[in-house]
């Protein structure tokens, strides 16, 4: 066994004992080393080899629950996690489709005592992601039926009670109607940031949806400019992550799914879109690209991103990007500069959990084209359809093999 640069002792733990707990199947070893998130020693107390060996035993094992190590690579989500059962109804949101207009029917708590549902929601959230070891985390978006609804539907300008039906890709879709100009109301978010940041210590990221995004999902019966439309869904943004950035987040992320499915759109307006939105901001910016939730769409037909490069122009720090389930062209990575790159490296889209090896080997492929200062795993996007105990065990093992790299470099 190699030798670890960590101490051998531990003092506020036995890790013979963790060791035979671990091995003997324990039902939440993580009980032991809950705290271990504060003592990355416990990896070098076990030994590399040790741990490894547990974790493709036991992917998600309690031993890596809450482990992080030093070196260059952090961890993070990209903005959901699986809402409990008894919060929300998730046949009623409709698993065939992203709901773009709100769904209050979805809520299985009483509207008066919906908040404090979704604040005590909040909290499990917190706790798995921080158990699992993750360095930054989010509030896994309880309160929200979609990535994109809750906030979009709350600007003037926008009627979600009378919404329009339009006809897409994949069939027929509710969505708000743009009536008026758009234009930020006051803070939608704001309270979101205000109740995670009180209960972590950990980096926080909050996710907003992406103006260019915004402005494709909608019926559009107010502006004759589509240009026009998604400026001012970039001012409004502007203005709400400003306000997040106040209330406390570290990180703030756009969601632009639609860059990809309209190319020729997103390179004629997005990254001017994207500067406008941060513009002002001291807070890490982050913009975010997939192929569409696993529970969604299923099976990836693409490896590649038409629309990718052209981010390397843009004034966000990091790019997040799905690349476990579409098995992507990880040379496109080099298109984006100095850009940090949050890359998936969980496929949401496998009923199992990953093995720390694997993801492991994931991040390996990577930094054959990002050096590890510059990225950041992650899973793949779309936790929020996952069952929670598989979500807990995806993250567990993202940030064992994270550790299993670290230890490399």
């Amino acid at each position: 066994m190699s030798e670890s640069p960590f101490p051998k002792t531990l003092n506020w733990c036995d890790h013979r004992l963790i060791r035979e707990r671990c091995r003997a199947g324990s039902p939440d070893p993580g009980t032991v080393v809950e705290t271990a998130h504060h003592h990355p020693e416990l990896l070098g107390a076990l030994g590399l080899e040790v741990v490894q060996q547990m974790v493709e035993e036991r992917p998600g094992a309690g031993i890596v629950a809450g482990v992080t190590t030093t070196g260059p690579l952090t961890t993070s989500v990209v903005g959901s996690y699986p809402q409990p059962s008894w919060l929300i109804d998730r046949d009623a949101l409709g698993s065939h489709q992203v709901p773009r207009i709100r769904v209050a029917t979805a809520w299985r708590v009483p509207q008066a005592f919906l908040e404090e549902a979704q604040d005590d929601a909040t909290r499990l959230a917190i706790r798995d992601q921080e158990r699992a070891g993750i360095d930054t985390i989010t509030d896994g978006e309880m309160r929200r039926e979609s990535y994109s609804n809750r906030f979009a539907t709350a600007l003037d300008g926008i009627d979600a009670d009378h919404p329009a039906t339009i006809a897409t890709r994949s069939g027929d879709r509710v969505v708000p109607r743009i009536v008026g100009p758009v234009r930020w109301r006051g803070a939608v978010e704001v309270r979101d940031v205000e109740f995670l940041r009180a209960h972590t210590d950990r980096a926080i990221k909050i996710t907003l949806p992406g103006p260019f995004t915004m402005a494709q999902q909608a019926s559009n019966e107010a502006y004759d400019d589509f240009d026009e439309l998604v400026m001012d869904f970039a001012a409004a943004v502007n203005q709400e992550a400003r306000a997040l950035e106040s209330a406390g987040a570290d990180v703030i992320q756009l969601d632009e799914p639609w860059l990809r499915n309209d190319p020729e759109g997103a390179r004629r307006i997005a990254v001017r879109a994207i500067d406008a939105a941060f513009e002002g901001l001291g807070a890490t910016t982050a913009v975010h690209m997939c192929f569409g939730y696993a529970a969604v769409v299923g099976a990836k037909d693409r490896n590649r991103y038409e629309f990718l490069g052209e981010l390397a122009d843009c004034s966000a720090e990091q790019i997040s990007v799905e690349a476990a389930q579409p098995k992507l062209d990880l040379g496109q990575l080099s298109d984006l500069g100095g850009k940090t790159i949050l890359l998936g490296v969980l496929d949401l889209g496998d009923p199992a959990a990953e093995t720390a090896g694997v993801v492991a080997d994931r991040i390996r492929a990577a930094l054959d084209h990002v050096p590890a200062e510059r990225l950041v795993p992650a899973p793949d996007c779309g936790m929020k359809y996952l069952p929670r105990s598989l979500a807990l065990a995806k993250l567990q093992a993202l940030a064992a093999g994270t550790a299993l790299v670290n230890q490399e470099l």
